[in-house]
């Protein structure tokens, strides 16, 4: 597989991930597969040198990881249903 063509399915996952990320009723799940999302732009971002977009990105991933260690401190025996409500 071409080098460009890997970098390209990297943008595209990442652009699916976030916008499955953002159909997320439940906060934790969103959170997640955000982060995942952001994860990947940043691997996209780095390959392209798009540094705006590997930084912005890489900005919001840790803002998801400090809320995600944010709920788990509050309640450790919540699970992914009752954080959402």
């Amino acid at each position: 597989m071409d080098a460009v063509n890997v970098v390209e399915i990297i943008g595209y996952a990442a652009s699916v991930m976030v916008a499955i990320s953002l159909m997320m009723k439940d906060i934790i799940w969103l959170r997640c597969l955000n982060f995942v999302g952001c994860s990947l732009f940043v691997v996209y971002g780095v390959q392209i040198e798009a540094w705006p977009v590997a930084g912005m990105n890489a900005f919001v991933a840790g803002i998801n990881i400090f809320h995600l260690i944010k709920i788990y401190r509050a309640d450790p025996t919540a699970d992914v249903a009752e954080a959402s409500a």
